[in-house]
């Protein structure tokens, strides 16, 4: 044994008792392990439990290979023993126990790793997963809730029993343990701090077994003190662990129902082991229904992450944000068991995880399209929106998310693919077309719209929010860009016309151009630009974005957020058939009629704002010249 474990100079007791100093280091290093390493004190609950369940399963695998250890027809389990009165709590299990040479080597790990190296890694920080897994390391978290520790124990097969006990300060007492040591395996008696006696109540330990520990592999189960009854928390069995087979769908739901806090089925149900590079095995839910904190605005997700069946937390980030809606669990072999909060952002076997479970999920998305197409679609109808955010986040999973996404057009024929989109172009369409709106009715009676439909080319009404973002920055589909309907201008000359345009002949193209000339002038700094349109077929007018500038779709919403948008003033494009149009050109090109022209020029830019969603960008005059007009009308 190393010289800075222990002082040489034991002190024996009565009995054969002795009492030994840690190492100057452990203070220091305790309290690391307290405030660094773990910052929940629930899981000193979870690391006793973990070192019974280790215990158990150390002398089921020796019990197979050394006769002298055979276990006999009791099974293996966990007692969880609270005691009100006296402020305790007791762990005990019948595992491989400990002898008393045993006892002070592996509750004296921490100090043995107690050099001056040790306390400079935990105090940067550093990953100790090399260390959590020994005993010592994870028992010393026992000292977050206690006034004192005592550790009662036999190892299987041997005739003596050993206590251990310490109250965290400096030193630690070995000594015989009486009569009541368990027949084999360990007791491990926290007397609890006196902020910390609701570990003794029975109903506060059930919530933390269940949230820490409610698929450890050995069964768990808690009794009061004095009483020969005990009520099982835990049946030792991990669903993720079982074969996917052995697992009926009522056990799925089940889990799902306890995991998630739902009432409902799951709609799809991810179950698989990933083994290679690193081990770990997922089970994962989509719901059934929008959870009602899916737009949170803290994104979190909602996957529980276990270390060889331990908790250890549900804030890592095992998935991406437009993600956060699939509950479930991951298990891995591979993760040390002190995970800080700072290694779970930057871990490598984490981020591998997140890229290989964040695949799958996406795959059996698809693979649920491809054989369910009504069960996915309810899952689009909940979670759509959310998952377009990963087109905007991830440029990587695009090609991916793209398959399984879905869009309603002005097919007006329920959700549409991509593919089908493509599919279905028409003769010199170069582009994938789509329309921002708040809603599916007032895209879909957008006057942008007139032209495409008066040539059955498709259009994808975009009516969420995250529909603005990841179409400025997606390059396209099958090598077809994607271009808005109200932004720079239409293009629509060679694809041609599968139904009549309305309003006849267009108007003289030299009366136009006087017209516009007229208009723009009459509009000044509201517009950057008038022009005929192609875009237009009943309506008079429509405001379209500058070829270079954000939708205006993108505008309002960033307007509303508080963000403004530096960018060009709208176009206002003409309608050359509307007979309104037709008849100001004449008047523009008669000459003599720039009074009424720049009263209607004020009218159809408001008509266009109004169409647009919006209201007249000055509505006292708008009112002005509607009144005009109308009395000019009625011969007032």
């Amino acid at each position: 044994m190393d010289s800075d474990i222990l002082n040489r100079n034991e002190t024996p007791g009565a009995g054969g008792a002795e009492t030994r100093p840690f190492a100057a280091d452990v203070a220091q290093i305790l309290k690391l392990m307290v405030h660094s390493v773990y910052s929940d004190r629930d899981v000193f609950l979870r690391e006793l439990l973990s070192n019974a369940a280790d215990a158990c399963e150390k002398l089921r695998h020796l019990s197979l290979i050394d006769d002298t250890l055979a276990v006999g027809a009791e099974p293996f389990g966990i007692v969880i023993e609270v005691d009100g009165d006296n402020g305790t709590l007791a762990v005990i299990d019948n595992g491989i126990g400990m002898s008393r040479e045993e006892l002070t080597e592996n509750l004296g790990t921490i100090a043995r790793s107690g050099t001056r190296a040790f306390v400079e890694a935990l105090s940067k920080k550093e990953d100790g997963s090399a260390l959590i897994g020994q005993f010592g390391v994870g028992f010393y978290a026992a000292f977050m809730v206690a006034k004192e520790v005592v550790v009662t124990s036999r190892r299987a097969g041997a005739a003596e029993a050993w206590t251990w006990r310490s109250d965290g300060a400096g030193t630690f007492t070995v000594e015989p343990a009486g009569d009541d040591a368990p027949a084999r395996g360990t007791r491990v008696t926290v007397v609890l701090a006196d902020d910390a006696r609701d570990y003794a109540d029975a109903f506060r330990v059930e919530e933390v077994v269940r949230t820490h520990a409610a698929h450890i592999p050995v069964p768990i189960a808690i009794r009061t003190a004095g009483s020969a009854e005990s009520r099982t928390l835990v049946d030792g069995t991990a669903l993720w662990t079982r074969s996917r087979s052995s697992v009926t769908p009522e056990e799925y739901a089940e889990f799902f129902k306890t995991l998630a806090g739902e009432t409902t089925d799951p709609a799809l149900t991810v179950h698989y082991r990933a083994e290679g590079r690193q081990d770990y095995s997922v089970l994962a839910f989509v719901p059934g229904r929008t959870p009602f904190d899916l737009f949170n605005p803290d994104r979190k997700g909602r996957m529980k992450l276990y270390v060889r069946r331990v908790f250890i937390t549900d804030e890592a980030a095992l998935l991406p944000g437009w993600l956060r809606f699939v509950r479930g669990v991951v298990d891995s072999e591979d993760l040390p068991l002190n995970l800080s909060r700072e290694m779970l952002q930057s871990n490598p076997l984490i981020d591998a995880i997140r890229k290989g479970l964040t695949g799958r999920i996406l795959t059996e998305l698809e693979k649920l399209a491809e054989n369910d197409a009504a069960s996915f679609l309810k899952i689009w109808d909940a979670f759509g929106a959310v998952i377009k955010e990963g087109l905007y986040e991830e440029p990587d999973r695009r090609d991916a998310i793209f398959k399984i996404a879905r869009f309603r057009t002005t097919r007006g024929e329920g959700w549409r693919t991509l593919a089908e989109i493509l599919a279905d172009k028409k003769e010199n369409q170069t582009a994938l077309y789509y329309v921002l709106g708040e809603s599916e009715a007032a895209v879909a009676t957008s006057p942008h719209l007139e032209g495409y439909r008066a040539r059955g080319i498709e259009v994808m009404l975009l009516t969420d929010p995250v529909d603005a973002f990841w179409v400025q920055t997606a390059l396209g589909y099958e090598g077809k860009p994607f271009r808005s309907v109200t932004q720079g201008s239409a293009d629509l000359d060679q694809i041609p016309l599968t139904a009549p345009q309305e309003g006849g002949e267009e108007a003289k193209a030299g009366d136009v151009a006087a017209l516009v000339a007229l208009v723009k002038q009459s509009l000044g700094d509201k517009v950057s630009d008038v022009r005929t349109s192609a875009r237009l077929a009943t309506s008079p007018v429509c405001l379209v974005a500058p070829e270079f500038g954000p939708d205006r779709q993108l505008e309002k919403l960033l307007s509303r957020s508080g963000e403004k948008m530096p960018g060009l003033a709208p176009v206002l494009e003409l309608n050359p058939r509307h007979a309104v149009v037709k008849a100001l050109a004449a008047k523009a090109a008669a000459g003599g009629a720039a009074a009424e022209i720049e009263t209607s020029a004020r009218l159809l830019f408001g008509q266009a704002r109004i169409l647009d969603g919006e209201v007249p960008d000055d509505p006292a005059a708008f009112s002005e010249a509607l009144s005009a007009l109308l009395e000019r009308s009625v011969g007032a």
